[in-house]
């Protein structure tokens, strides 16, 4: 027997985890190496460089230590958004 879901007409977010991984490079800068920033973040340089690539889906306690690490929120780094400018 199949169980019906009511649809909320909300579909679901979708992150592209390029973007991600390009904000991350942009983040980084030039002036901090790939060692240096994933130091800072707790994670190897690979795994680093394997985010900035978006080869792989980042989790959230990774994506926290970044933020709380960089002073940049979750929104932004997921979408690119920064909340406190879309409130002005």
């Amino acid at each position: 027997m199949k169980k019906s879901r009511k649809r909320s007409g909300i579909s679901p977010a979708r992150v592209d985890w390029n973007a991600v991984g390009r904000r991350l490079r942009e983040l980084r800068g030039f002036d901090v190496t790939q060692q240096e920033f994933a130091r800072r973040i707790g994670v190897s340089q690979n795994h680093l460089s394997t985010m900035e690539r978006g080869k792989v889906e980042i989790g959230a306690e990774i994506l926290l230590r970044i933020g709380l690490e960089f002073d940049k929120s979750l929104e932004w780094l997921l979408t690119g958004e920064d909340p406190a400018k879309i409130s002005d």
